[in-house]
């Protein structure tokens, strides 16, 4: 293996090793709500928590890895990491409250920032211009797969075993990582001086981008955060009442499934054609398919489906279309998201910052993913869970319409159109 080939592997293996606590946690939301019996406002701070720390910490970290080696920054935000989800297991073995996990969730944002900027930043970094997509989305891939597994085995140790086998699991994967990352991966000796942010915040293609990213931060922030939870909370408070852990492991991670195995693929064609199009085409799908998710105990009683399946049991004709539309919002994301980095990635290249440029992609995500998930718990516990997924579509709608006529104001109509030779296709 050649040492550019060990460097990328390096780095995919950090996005597993983040990717497969996150959704660990993820899958066992459901299971948090049920034994702390949270209110509506609770709920939304189980994630506000996370979103909000990873705001607050997205300049520095991306500033830190501009200014000095990514290296060191990757490998203290996995050692950050360690340390939450060692937090996670005391609670779950002290029997903490509420409180103490939204702190543990709040540290481990940070984590998941640092890691997540400082893995694109390098494999943006070091891929040629025409491999970005294809590398970003090999990375993405990664993330996945350990979400698949994460979430999946989350489900099997938890209703064996309980809470800490899984914990333990995650906190020695991440001091392995750590351990490998330092000792393999070399330095990164790129120097930003100054503050790059300034200047990529006003870059005409990067706003052309927040025009949709603003919105559809919203949308994927409810509907991904909700799938699992309208899943595993019971009847009467909106959602499916599938009580396995396991059963929501599978809802959960189907989504994972089709993104990890398209991402690779769809990033090389956006590198082969036109990655604008890509980001159009893919939200345009996101919010097509999330407004059907309420809509999946008629759509299976309609189609005849069975309500009993192996291993997870009875639980309704609404399991196999909740996991389907899953799979089909982790298709449309699989065409957004490595053309959507790939973008971001060559405004911040040749010693523009590209730490920067993806943190400044993190922040104009940030007011929808710190603000959606408390108007979704005021849905849920309102109107009723249907209009989460109402509201996501919306948002994802109306981001797309914005994107289309942002990229037609300042690249002209064929700017989604001419595919091969526009500027998303060629080294600028």
């Amino acid at each position: 293996m050649s040492d550019d080939a060990r460097q990328f592997y390096a780095l995919y293996l950090a996005r597993f090793a983040t990717g497969f606590g996150f959704v660990t946690l993820a899958t066992l939301l459901p299971t948090y709500i049920r034994l702390f019996q949270p209110s509506g406002l609770v709920i939304g701070l189980f994630t506000t928590g996370f979103t909000l720390a990873q705001t607050v910490s997205v300049v520095p970290l991306a500033w830190a890895g501009d200014r000095y080696d990514k290296r060191t920054v990757l490998v203290a935000s996995l050692l950050v990491g360690l340390v939450a989800y060692a937090g996670f297991g005391a609670i779950a073995l002290f029997d903490g409250a509420s409180l103490s996990f939204i702190a543990a969730r709040a540290v481990q944002g940070i984590a998941v920032t640092g890691s997540g900027l400082m893995t694109l930043s390098l494999v943006g970094e070091r891929s040629a211009y025409d491999e970005r997509a294809t590398r970003i989305g090999t990375a993405n891939a990664a993330r996945f797969a350990a979400a698949i597994v994460g979430g999946l085995s989350a489900g099997v140790v938890y209703d064996a075993f309980g809470f800490t086998p899984i914990y333990t699991t995650i906190v020695v994967l991440l001091a392995v990582v750590s351990v490998w990352l330092w000792l393999d991966l070399e330095p990164d000796e790129t120097r930003i001086e100054g503050f790059p942010f300034s200047d990529l915040a006003l870059n005409e293609r990067i706003l052309t981008l927040t025009s949709f990213r603003a919105q559809y931060a919203f949308a994927v922030t409810l509907v991904r955060t909700w799938v699992p939870i309208y899943a595993g909370v019971t009847v009467a408070q909106g959602g499916l009442g599938y009580e396995s852990v396991f059963a929501v492991g599978i809802v959960l991670t189907s989504e994972k499934a089709t993104n990890m195995l398209l991402q690779p693929h769809t990033g090389r064609l956006s590198d082969r054609f036109n990655r604008s199009f890509f980001v159009f085409f893919g939200g345009a799908m996101y919010a097509t398919v999330a407004v059907l998710v309420p809509f999946s105990p008629f759509l299976g009683d309609w189609l005849g489906l069975p309500g009993s399946y192996p291993v997870v049991g009875t639980l309704s004709a609404a399991f196999p279309v909740v996991v389907g539309l899953n799979m089909l919002l982790g298709v449309a994301d699989s065409f957004r998201e490595p053309a959507s980095m790939a973008l971001f990635a060559d405004e911040g290249s040749d010693g523009k910052g590209v730490a920067s440029s993806f943190g400044v992609r993190e922040l104009v995500w940030r007011p929808g993913s710190v603000l959606a998930p408390m108007l979704g718990g005021f849905l849920m516990t309102g109107p009723g869970m249907h209009w989460v997924f109402l509201t996501g579509g919306g948002f994802a709608l109306t981001g797309v319409v914005a994107f289309l006529g942002a990229t037609w104001y300042t690249e002209g109509y064929g700017a989604m159109t001419d595919f091969g030779t526009d500027a998303t296709a060629v080294d600028p």
